[in-house]
Protein backbone atom coordinates (compact mmCIF):
# COMPACT_ATOMS: atom_id res chain seq x y z
CA UNK A 1 0.00 0.00 0.00
CA UNK A 2 1.21 3.69 -0.47
CA UNK A 3 1.39 6.36 2.16
CA UNK A 4 -1.50 7.69 0.93
CA UNK A 5 -3.79 4.69 1.55
CA UNK A 6 -2.23 3.89 4.63
CA UNK A 7 -3.12 7.21 6.19
CA UNK A 8 -6.63 7.01 4.67
CA UNK A 9 -6.87 3.35 6.66
CA UNK A 10 -5.91 4.58 9.92
CA UNK A 11 -8.40 7.47 9.48
CA UNK A 12 -10.84 5.34 8.85
CA UNK A 13 -10.35 3.52 12.15
CA UNK A 14 -10.48 6.71 14.27
CA UNK A 15 -13.66 6.97 12.77
CA UNK A 16 -14.89 3.68 13.46
CA UNK A 17 -13.46 3.84 16.82
CA UNK A 18 -15.25 7.10 18.11
CA UNK A 19 -18.31 5.45 16.20
CA UNK A 20 -18.96 3.04 19.34
CA UNK A 21 -19.17 5.88 21.40
CA UNK A 22 -22.06 7.43 18.86
CA UNK A 23 -23.74 4.07 18.92
CA UNK A 24 -23.66 3.38 22.33
CA UNK A 25 -25.74 6.89 22.45
CA UNK A 26 -28.07 5.67 20.15
CA UNK A 27 -28.78 2.79 21.14
CA UNK A 28 -29.21 4.42 25.26
CA UNK A 29 -32.45 5.69 23.37
CA UNK A 30 -33.71 3.81 20.17
CA UNK A 31 -34.14 -0.04 20.65
CA UNK A 32 -31.45 -1.48 18.90
CA UNK A 33 -32.72 -3.05 15.37
CA UNK A 34 -35.23 -0.16 14.80
CA UNK A 35 -31.89 2.26 15.55
CA UNK A 36 -29.96 0.04 12.60
CA UNK A 37 -32.93 0.29 10.48
CA UNK A 38 -32.90 4.36 11.20
CA UNK A 39 -29.17 4.73 10.38
CA UNK A 40 -30.09 3.13 6.65
CA UNK A 41 -33.18 4.11 6.18
CA UNK A 42 -31.64 7.86 6.14
CA UNK A 43 -29.01 7.07 3.78
CA UNK A 44 -31.31 4.55 1.35
CA UNK A 45 -33.67 7.43 0.58
CA UNK A 46 -31.69 10.17 -0.91
CA UNK A 47 -29.70 7.99 -2.60
CA UNK A 48 -32.21 6.04 -4.76
CA UNK A 49 -33.57 9.21 -5.51
CA UNK A 50 -30.15 11.43 -6.27
CA UNK A 51 -27.55 8.64 -6.88
CA UNK A 52 -27.34 6.76 -10.05
CA UNK A 53 -26.95 3.00 -9.15
CA UNK A 54 -23.32 1.88 -9.63
CA UNK A 55 -23.09 -0.83 -12.50
CA UNK A 56 -21.92 -3.34 -10.75
CA UNK A 57 -23.42 -7.28 -10.42
CA UNK A 58 -26.54 -7.18 -8.10
CA UNK A 59 -25.93 -10.13 -6.53
CA UNK A 60 -22.67 -8.79 -4.84
CA UNK A 61 -23.80 -5.40 -3.67
CA UNK A 62 -26.95 -7.39 -1.98
CA UNK A 63 -24.31 -9.05 -0.48
CA UNK A 64 -22.61 -6.38 0.74
CA UNK A 65 -25.80 -5.10 2.24
CA UNK A 66 -27.24 -8.00 3.70
CA UNK A 67 -23.04 -8.80 5.30
CA UNK A 68 -21.55 -5.47 6.24
CA UNK A 69 -24.88 -4.09 7.10
CA UNK A 70 -27.73 -5.58 7.83
CA UNK A 71 -26.45 -8.37 10.06
CA UNK A 72 -22.96 -6.64 11.21
CA UNK A 73 -24.67 -3.60 12.75
CA UNK A 74 -28.03 -6.05 13.95
CA UNK A 75 -25.25 -8.33 15.54
CA UNK A 76 -23.99 -5.42 17.19
CA UNK A 77 -26.69 -3.17 17.92
CA UNK A 78 -28.04 -5.88 19.87
CA UNK A 79 -24.72 -6.84 21.59
CA UNK A 80 -24.29 -3.39 22.97
CA UNK A 81 -27.56 -3.44 23.94
CA UNK A 82 -27.58 -6.78 25.94
CA UNK A 83 -24.70 -5.05 28.19
CA UNK A 84 -21.81 -5.71 25.94
CA UNK A 85 -19.12 -2.61 27.08
CA UNK A 86 -18.34 -0.71 24.39
CA UNK A 87 -14.29 -0.46 24.26
CA UNK A 88 -14.74 -4.70 24.22
CA UNK A 89 -16.97 -4.12 21.31
CA UNK A 90 -14.69 -2.30 19.45
CA UNK A 91 -12.09 -4.93 20.33
CA UNK A 92 -14.29 -8.04 19.83
CA UNK A 93 -15.56 -6.48 16.09
CA UNK A 94 -12.25 -6.52 14.74
CA UNK A 95 -11.73 -10.20 14.54
CA UNK A 96 -13.18 -8.95 10.57
CA UNK A 97 -9.67 -9.13 9.83
CA UNK A 98 -8.77 -12.26 10.30
CA UNK A 99 -12.15 -13.61 8.90
CA UNK A 100 -11.76 -11.25 5.67
CA UNK A 101 -8.05 -12.51 5.60
CA UNK A 102 -8.99 -16.40 5.69
CA UNK A 103 -12.20 -15.89 3.95
CA UNK A 104 -9.68 -13.82 1.05
CA UNK A 105 -7.23 -16.59 0.68
CA UNK A 106 -10.22 -19.34 0.43
CA UNK A 107 -12.62 -17.65 -1.57
CA UNK A 108 -10.14 -15.35 -3.33
CA UNK A 109 -7.50 -17.14 -3.67
CA UNK A 110 -5.21 -14.32 -2.47
CA UNK A 111 -2.10 -14.97 -1.14
CA UNK A 112 -0.93 -14.61 2.29
CA UNK A 113 2.65 -13.92 2.68
CA UNK A 114 4.29 -14.88 5.57
CA UNK A 115 5.27 -10.96 6.80
CA UNK A 116 1.06 -10.26 7.22
CA UNK A 117 0.67 -13.48 8.61
CA UNK A 118 3.45 -12.67 11.19
CA UNK A 119 1.89 -9.17 11.32
CA UNK A 120 -1.98 -10.62 11.75
CA UNK A 121 -0.73 -13.54 14.38
CA UNK A 122 0.78 -10.49 16.31
CA UNK A 123 -1.93 -8.13 16.26
CA UNK A 124 -4.44 -11.02 16.95
CA UNK A 125 -2.06 -11.69 19.94
CA UNK A 126 -2.39 -8.21 21.22
CA UNK A 127 -6.41 -8.66 20.58
CA UNK A 128 -6.91 -12.07 22.53
CA UNK A 129 -4.83 -10.80 25.09
CA UNK A 130 -7.01 -7.54 26.13
CA UNK A 131 -10.44 -10.13 25.75
CA UNK A 132 -9.18 -12.24 27.67
CA UNK A 133 -8.69 -9.48 30.71
CA UNK A 134 -11.92 -8.21 29.75
CA UNK A 135 -13.98 -11.21 29.24
CA UNK A 136 -14.97 -11.26 33.00
CA UNK A 137 -16.73 -8.12 32.30
CA UNK A 138 -19.21 -9.08 29.82
CA UNK A 139 -21.63 -12.52 29.61
CA UNK A 140 -21.21 -14.47 26.81
CA UNK A 141 -24.14 -14.18 24.63
CA UNK A 142 -22.91 -10.04 24.06
CA UNK A 143 -19.73 -11.15 23.04
CA UNK A 144 -20.71 -14.11 20.46
CA UNK A 145 -22.98 -11.89 19.05
CA UNK A 146 -20.24 -9.48 18.67
CA UNK A 147 -17.86 -12.03 16.90
CA UNK A 148 -20.77 -13.06 14.50
CA UNK A 149 -20.70 -9.36 13.68
CA UNK A 150 -17.11 -9.45 12.59
CA UNK A 151 -18.06 -12.58 10.87
CA UNK A 152 -20.50 -10.52 8.84
CA UNK A 153 -17.97 -7.65 8.12
CA UNK A 154 -15.81 -9.87 6.31
CA UNK A 155 -18.25 -11.43 4.07
CA UNK A 156 -19.25 -7.71 3.57
CA UNK A 157 -15.67 -7.04 2.24
CA UNK A 158 -15.81 -9.54 -0.02
CA UNK A 159 -18.80 -9.31 -1.54
CA UNK A 160 -18.21 -5.38 -2.01
CA UNK A 161 -14.06 -6.28 -3.25
CA UNK A 162 -16.23 -8.81 -6.01
CA UNK A 163 -18.71 -5.98 -6.65
CA UNK A 164 -16.05 -3.58 -7.76
CA UNK A 165 -13.74 -6.38 -9.50
CA UNK A 166 -16.49 -7.62 -11.33
CA UNK A 167 -18.13 -4.86 -12.80
CA UNK A 168 -18.58 -4.57 -16.85
CA UNK A 169 -16.15 -1.37 -16.63
CA UNK A 170 -14.40 -1.09 -12.98
CA UNK A 171 -12.60 1.94 -13.86
CA UNK A 172 -15.97 3.83 -14.08
CA UNK A 173 -17.92 2.30 -11.08
CA UNK A 174 -17.66 5.20 -8.27
CA UNK A 175 -16.74 3.40 -4.14
CA UNK A 176 -18.85 6.03 -2.41
CA UNK A 177 -21.94 4.96 -4.87
CA UNK A 178 -21.93 1.23 -4.06
CA UNK A 179 -21.00 2.24 -0.23
CA UNK A 180 -24.60 4.53 -0.56
CA UNK A 181 -26.51 1.67 -2.34
CA UNK A 182 -25.30 -0.91 -0.31
CA UNK A 183 -27.17 1.44 2.66
CA UNK A 184 -30.71 0.63 0.53
CA UNK A 185 -30.31 -3.47 1.54
CA UNK A 186 -30.99 -3.16 5.33
CA UNK A 187 -33.50 -0.99 6.46
CA UNK A 188 -36.27 -3.36 5.57
CA UNK A 189 -35.01 -6.73 6.71
CA UNK A 190 -33.91 -4.38 9.91
CA UNK A 191 -37.27 -3.08 10.34
CA UNK A 192 -38.81 -6.46 10.04
CA UNK A 193 -37.39 -7.75 12.55
CA UNK A 194 -37.40 -4.84 14.58
CA UNK A 195 -41.27 -5.25 14.61
CA UNK A 196 -41.07 -8.66 15.47
CA UNK A 197 -38.28 -8.68 18.33
CA UNK A 198 -39.06 -5.12 20.01
CA UNK A 199 -43.06 -4.34 18.95
CA UNK A 200 -44.22 -1.24 17.21
CA UNK A 201 -44.70 0.22 20.67
CA UNK A 202 -40.82 0.49 21.87
CA UNK A 203 -40.60 1.97 18.19
CA UNK A 204 -43.00 4.40 18.67
CA UNK A 205 -41.96 5.80 22.46
CA UNK A 206 -38.23 6.12 20.50
CA UNK A 207 -39.48 8.51 18.28
CA UNK A 208 -42.24 10.27 20.60
CA UNK A 209 -39.23 11.33 23.05
CA UNK A 210 -37.27 12.78 21.00
CA UNK A 211 -37.72 16.23 22.40
CA UNK A 212 -36.06 14.82 25.55
CA UNK A 213 -32.50 15.04 26.23
CA UNK A 214 -32.03 11.53 26.05
CA UNK A 215 -33.58 11.90 22.31
CA UNK A 216 -31.15 15.04 21.05
CA UNK A 217 -28.16 12.88 22.27
CA UNK A 218 -29.56 9.70 20.70
CA UNK A 219 -30.04 12.28 17.40
CA UNK A 220 -26.47 13.37 17.99
CA UNK A 221 -25.34 10.09 17.63
CA UNK A 222 -27.48 8.51 14.98
CA UNK A 223 -26.24 11.72 12.74
CA UNK A 224 -22.49 10.53 13.38
CA UNK A 225 -23.36 7.00 12.91
CA UNK A 226 -24.71 7.65 9.35
CA UNK A 227 -22.37 10.58 8.02
CA UNK A 228 -18.96 9.89 9.51
CA UNK A 229 -19.36 5.96 10.52
CA UNK A 230 -21.16 5.04 6.96
CA UNK A 231 -20.76 7.14 4.28
CA UNK A 232 -17.26 9.17 4.99
CA UNK A 233 -15.83 5.81 6.65
CA UNK A 234 -17.45 3.09 4.32
CA UNK A 235 -16.79 4.85 1.50
CA UNK A 236 -13.12 5.21 1.83
CA UNK A 237 -12.55 1.90 3.43
CA UNK A 238 -14.22 0.77 -0.33
CA UNK A 239 -11.92 2.80 -2.08
CA UNK A 240 -9.00 0.83 -0.75
CA UNK A 241 -10.73 -2.69 -0.62
CA UNK A 242 -10.81 -1.58 -4.62
CA UNK A 243 -7.47 -0.49 -5.06
CA UNK A 244 -5.45 -3.10 -2.62
CA UNK A 245 -5.90 -7.03 -1.71
CA UNK A 246 -8.70 -7.49 1.31
CA UNK A 247 -5.58 -8.78 3.03
CA UNK A 248 -4.02 -6.11 3.20
CA UNK A 249 -6.68 -3.38 4.22
CA UNK A 250 -8.50 -5.23 6.65
CA UNK A 251 -5.38 -5.37 9.53
CA UNK A 252 -5.90 -2.03 9.77
CA UNK A 253 -9.06 -2.31 11.46
CA UNK A 254 -7.29 -3.87 14.12
CA UNK A 255 -6.65 -0.13 14.87
CA UNK A 256 -10.44 0.46 15.50
CA UNK A 257 -10.01 -0.67 19.27
CA UNK A 258 -7.30 1.15 20.21
CA UNK A 259 -9.30 4.43 19.37
CA UNK A 260 -12.63 3.10 20.91
CA UNK A 261 -10.81 1.92 24.69
CA UNK A 262 -9.40 5.01 24.62
CA UNK A 263 -12.67 7.76 24.04
CA UNK A 264 -14.51 4.89 26.10
CA UNK A 265 -11.97 6.10 28.89
CA UNK A 266 -12.24 9.11 27.95
CA UNK A 267 -15.77 9.61 28.09
CA UNK A 268 -17.45 7.00 29.55
CA UNK A 269 -15.38 6.17 32.07
CA UNK A 270 -14.56 2.49 31.11
CA UNK A 271 -10.81 2.47 32.39
CA UNK A 272 -8.14 -0.27 30.51
CA UNK A 273 -5.52 -1.73 32.76
CA UNK A 274 -1.88 -1.57 32.11
CA UNK A 275 -2.17 -4.74 30.34
CA UNK A 276 -4.93 -3.85 27.88
CA UNK A 277 -2.38 -0.40 27.06
CA UNK A 278 0.25 -2.84 26.13
CA UNK A 279 -1.56 -5.06 24.31
CA UNK A 280 -3.15 -1.95 22.68
CA UNK A 281 0.29 -1.66 21.61
CA UNK A 282 1.14 -4.92 20.36
CA UNK A 283 -1.73 -4.56 18.18
CA UNK A 284 -0.63 -1.61 16.21
CA UNK A 285 3.26 -2.97 15.96
CA UNK A 286 1.32 -6.09 14.11
CA UNK A 287 -1.47 -3.97 11.94
CA UNK A 288 2.37 -1.95 11.13
CA UNK A 289 4.42 -5.46 10.23
CA UNK A 290 1.37 -6.66 8.14
CA UNK A 291 1.12 -3.70 6.30
CA UNK A 292 4.25 -2.06 5.79
CA UNK A 293 6.86 -3.69 2.99
CA UNK A 294 10.48 -2.72 1.94
CA UNK A 295 11.38 -0.94 -0.83
CA UNK A 296 12.97 -3.37 -3.53
CA UNK A 297 15.69 -1.33 -5.64
CA UNK A 298 16.31 -2.82 -8.77
CA UNK A 299 20.19 -2.37 -10.02
CA UNK A 300 19.38 -0.43 -12.96
CA UNK A 301 16.19 1.32 -12.34
CA UNK A 302 14.66 2.54 -9.31
CA UNK A 303 10.94 1.51 -9.11
CA UNK A 304 8.19 2.55 -6.81
CA UNK A 305 6.94 0.78 -3.80
CA UNK A 306 4.92 -2.50 -4.43
CA UNK A 307 2.80 -4.26 -1.93
CA UNK A 308 4.37 -7.39 -1.64
CA UNK A 309 0.99 -8.85 -1.38
CA UNK A 310 -0.30 -6.82 -4.19
CA UNK A 311 2.67 -8.02 -6.52
CA UNK A 312 1.47 -11.66 -5.48
CA UNK A 313 -1.76 -11.74 -6.25
CA UNK A 314 -3.14 -13.75 -8.84
CA UNK A 315 -6.83 -12.58 -8.90
CA UNK A 316 -5.51 -8.89 -8.71
CA UNK A 317 -6.99 -6.88 -12.13
CA UNK A 318 -4.13 -4.88 -13.88
CA UNK A 319 -5.44 -1.51 -12.59
CA UNK A 320 -5.66 -2.73 -9.31
CA UNK A 321 -2.30 -3.51 -8.98
CA UNK A 322 -1.25 -0.16 -10.48
CA UNK A 323 -3.42 1.58 -8.02
CA UNK A 324 -1.65 -0.34 -5.48
CA UNK A 325 1.88 0.50 -6.39
CA UNK A 326 1.26 3.91 -7.33
CA UNK A 327 -0.29 7.26 -6.07
CA UNK A 328 -2.87 8.76 -7.76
Amino acid sequence: MPTRDRLLAALVAVMWGCNFLAIHATVEHFPPLFAGALRFAVIAVPTMLLVPRPAVPARWLIGYGLGFGTLQFAFLFVGLDLGMPTGLASLVLQASAPFTVLLGAILLRERVTGRQVAGILLAVAGMSAIAWHRAEHAALLPVVLTLLGALSWAVGNLCSRKALSTARHPERVNPLHVTLWMSVVPPLPMFALSLLAEGPGAQWESLATLGTAGGWTGLAGLGYVVLIGTIAGSGIWTTLMRRNPAGVVAPFSLLVPVVGMTMAFLVLDERPATVEILAGVVVVCGVLLGSLQRVRRSSTTVAPPVSTASSSASQEKPDNQRSAATPR
